[in-house]
């Protein structure tokens, strides 16, 4: 496309020097007029190199079949219907004669049990993740096998697709004893759809059979996909937080043994993950699948090495989380767990002549790898116990490892009890480090701008570890660019951030949405991706005071109709009444007839039983049921409910606009441990109000909500259980200013979202500035979305003339803008 000149403001041009032009609606036709005035005397916080990373977890596939560069499925015949119910040893293979997956004394070692007894004329072809192992032409891809023959054999290897051989057929003698062989394919075509087979004439056992390409990341052996890792390092991280998330703190924190199960959802534990591949434990994962280990704890701190990232990893703290909930009371295995973090720094930090050290030295790396920073524990819902052990492991780091930093949590919620208590008890004992975790919607992330100002400067600093606004959409970046300026502006408190997760195999999702997504063949950014980018790749050294008007904004009263669910739980209603601040009756039902003032926009059965309106599906999500009148505002909602089975309790709507827009209170949530009043907003929820509490199987409650303009009481049995105000403003328009010492140039970076351009009058204090300044901007429709063939989320650069002290610039609606302005 063509260079096109656009007009950017009054007495303002830029030169799009793209090859891309914004899209039509974000060159939207009404503007709201603005002001920024910038401080550039005085000096706000400095901003730390490591201000911002990536955190990778190993959840959507993101290492086996994804970030690790691993051909083959299953290489080791290690699946198991323990670690999934639809595995066997042999998924991801398919037999041509007769094979059968042994466990016995022949096996490879003690770790790699499993392996393949494939019978003389028999062949096994793996499909690989995706559609098939992916190969390109003229690339080369080493093959390698252990193998055992008690007389002597040579297996035929070939590499093929549904229209004939994509390279040609390799030829390994074997003889004896395990060992290990080798060959190099050149394919010949590229494919998507790539199956690898090993034939034999004679009878033999295999195990560890592996296709990996030579064109890894670096070059690296046993290394990484290298589009993926590239995306990693495109972002310039600061630090590499590793190797979870939920798969760190569940699970059983044992040893393997045959008594405990060699690979039964043991907890993540870094010496599993080390050593020659073939001796590395499997195991299962917490997000339902098998994970080879094959990616481990060394080269996650390859990785951060070649990025120059900080490595941070988190280790478990014998305090289950997500949903499991559960203290591990063993002083003998938490001594264990302390030792073995203990000798995690050793490996990391040692000599090559110490003891862990001597292990990384022989697995490639004489030279430490600088760890100063280890999280303990991940997201834990008890805080009490957590703490007691944090306390155990942070006195035993320091007295060995007094330069390394013990950074704690504060459970799996930016409120509520569990959040408060956590942060008393990291408090009160000086702990340097927080790590707060939330996933809200993108109303919220454009309320809490502001989240930071008031955190105590002198108190623990924060590590923002995972967060994102629930979707992949333009809209849910432009809410985290927004509250990613707050960030910076306190980046004083806030001392590391990284949105989570990082990768999602398309065919393998466990969670949206992600950062990148990927195939076998392919990645593209997210929306959300390219706003980090920005972020962190244009950071600064310091913030630049300043200041911004705010939107114009008008608020009524909470309004909405009703309504009624449950989530993985069977429940009854009876009694549903509305009635009007004055007393007049809106609404009543008793269910003495049919349901048909009710509308069914969830999943679920429900049914009008013996006088209750009852949803019997026990397995079935987000069941609602609605009714009433959506303008309802100034109301009491009143509900008798009986949970009949399941694993949660109540779900009771009101304010609800639509299927993606109300509130509920959540009664007997997250595995019936808490309740909590949430708010959809677009169909992503964030959590307003919450206490620990559960709802009892066959107790009828009373559910009384008093909506008044936009405050909002609950009873539960007639006793106030809480309440909230919803007053606070989403606002679109947010900024942050920074200085990049290096350049000396002022960093304007301006959030706007909303379908408005913000025609804004830029004041930057007298600096003495040049005339000309370089812009990236990022905008698309709200809800645009990157996908594999369509980006249009993309940054676009620019040339912006006519800068000065005091010029006005127009930015586009729904957009992100850095304007990287030079001082003289």
């Amino acid at each position: 496309m063509s260079r096109t000149r656009w007009r950017l403001g009054l007495g303002a041009t830029a030169l799009l020097t793209a090859t891309a032009v914004l899209p039509a609606p974000a060159q939207a036709a009404t503007v709201t007029d603005y002001t920024l005035t910038v401080d550039p005397a005085a000096q706000g916080a400095a901003i730390d190199d490591t201000m911002y990373g990536v955190f990778f977890e190993d959840i959507n596939r993101a290492a086996d079949g994804g970030l690790y560069a691993e051909l083959v499925q299953n290489r080791s015949f290690e699946y198991s219907t323990a670690d999934n119910r639809s595995y066997t040893p042999l998924t991801a293979w398919t037999v041509d004669g007769t094979a059968q997956v042994l466990n016995d004394a022949g096996r490879l070692n003690e770790r790699n049990r499993s392996y393949l007894s494939l019978s003389a004329g028999s062949s096994v072809t793996n499909a690989g993740y995706n559609t098939g192992i992916r190969v390109e032409a003229g690339k080369k891809y080493d093959f390698s096998v252990w193998a055992r023959a008690e007389a002597a054999t040579t297996l035929t290897v070939t590499l093929q697709d549904a229209a004939g051989p994509l390279a040609s057929a390799r030829q390994v003698a074997v003889k004896g004893g395990w060992a290990q062989y080798r060959a190099t394919f050149t394919a010949s075509r590229t494919s998507s759809y790539g199956r690898l087979t090993v034939a034999s004439p004679a009878a033999a056992a295999l195990d560890m059979v592996s296709l990996f390409p030579r064109d890894t990341y670096r070059g690296e052996p046993n290394g990484l996909r290298k589009d993926l890792a590239e995306k990693i390092e495109a972002l310039h991280p600061g630090f590499v937080r590793f190797p979870g998330g939920c798969l760190v703190n569940t699970g059983s924190m044992e040893d393997y043994s045959e008594a405990s199960g060699w690979q039964r959802a043991r907890a993540y534990q870094w010496k599993d993950t080390i050593g020659p591949v073939e001796q590395r434990a499997t195991n299962a994962n917490f997000w339902g699948y098998n994970q080879s280990y094959g990616l481990g704890y060394y080269e996650y701190f390859r990785l951060a090495e070649d990025i120059g990232a900080m490595p941070l990893p988190v280790v478990p703290a014998l305090v289950t989380g997500c949903g499991q909930n559960k203290a591990v009371a063993d002083d003998a295995l938490l001594k264990r767990h302390i030792q073995d973090t203990l000798d995690l720094i050793e490996f990391a930090n040692g000599p090559a002549t110490s003891t862990w050290g001597k292990v990384r030295a022989a697995m490639g790396h004489p030279r430490p790898f600088h760890l100063t920073h280890i999280e303990v524990g991940n997201e834990e819902n008890l805080p009490d116990e957590f703490f007691a052990r944090f306390r155990q492991f942070r006195a035993a780091i320091q007295a060995t490892y007094p330069g390394v930093q013990v950074i704690s949590n504060s459970g799996p919620d930016d409120s509520g009890t569990t959040f408060d208590t956590a942060w008393k008890l990291n408090r009160d004992a000086g702990v340097d480090m927080v790590d707060e975790h939330y996933y809200n919607s993108p109303q919220w992330f454009l309320q809490n701008n502001d989240r930071y100002d008031s955190y105590d400067r002198s108190g623990p600093k924060i590590f923002l570890g995972e967060y994102a606004s629930q979707g992949n959409a333009w809209k849910n970046a432009l809410s985290e660019a927004a509250y990613m300026t707050g960030l910076e502006r306190n980046a004083d408190v806030v001392k590391l951030a990284s949105y989570a997760p990082l990768f999602a195999n398309e065919d393998y999702v466990q969670w949206r949405p992600d950062l990148v997504w990927f195939n076998n063949h392919a990645s593209w950014n997210s929306a959300n991706y390219e706003v980090q980018k920005l972020f962190m790749t244009n950071t600064g050294d310091r913030v630049v005071p300043s200041k911004a008007s705010l939107t114009p904004s008008v608020s009524g009263p909470i309004t909405g109709a009703i309504g009624l669910s449950t989530w993985a739980t069977s429940a009854a209603y009876d009694d549903v009444r509305v009635t009007a601040a004055d007393g007049t009756a809106l609404f009543g039902d008793d269910f003495s007839g049919d349901a048909s003032k009710w509308t069914h926009t969830g999943t679920g059965t429900w049914a009008v039983q013996d006088g209750r309106y009852v949803q019997t599906d026990a397995t079935a999500e987000n069941t609602m049921v609605q009714a009433g009148d959506p303008a309802w505002h100034d109301y009491d909602l009143h509900v008798k409910a009986t949970k009949k089975s399941g694993k949660e309790g109540f779900l009771v709507a009101f304010g609800v606009k639509d299927t993606g827009n109300y509130y509920w209170w959540n009664l007997g949530g997250w595995n019936n441990t808490q309740s909590a009043v949430e708010q959809a907003s677009d169909g992503g929820k964030s959590t307003l109000v919450s206490k620990a509490g559960s709802i009892e199987t066959g107790r009828a409650y009373d559910i009384d909500i008093k909506v008044r303009g936009r405050q909002v009481t609950l009873y539960l049995d007639g006793q106030e259980w809480g309440g909230f105000t919803d007053d606070r403003a989403a606002e679109p328009f947010r900024q942050v200013v920074t200085r990049d010492a290096a350049t000396g140039e002022l960093i304007v970076k301006v959030v706007n979202a909303q379908d408005s351009a913000a025609r804004t009058a830029i004041d930057l204090g007298g600096a003495q500035v040049a005339s000309r300044a370089r812009v990236t901007t990022l905008a698309a429709a709200p809800d645009a979305v990157n996908s594999e063939t369509n980006t249009p989320v993309t940054p676009v650069t620019s040339t912006l003339s006519g800068v000065s002290a005091k010029f006005t610039y127009t930015f586009p609606a729904n957009s992100v803008t850095f304007l990287r302005i030079r001082q003289r």
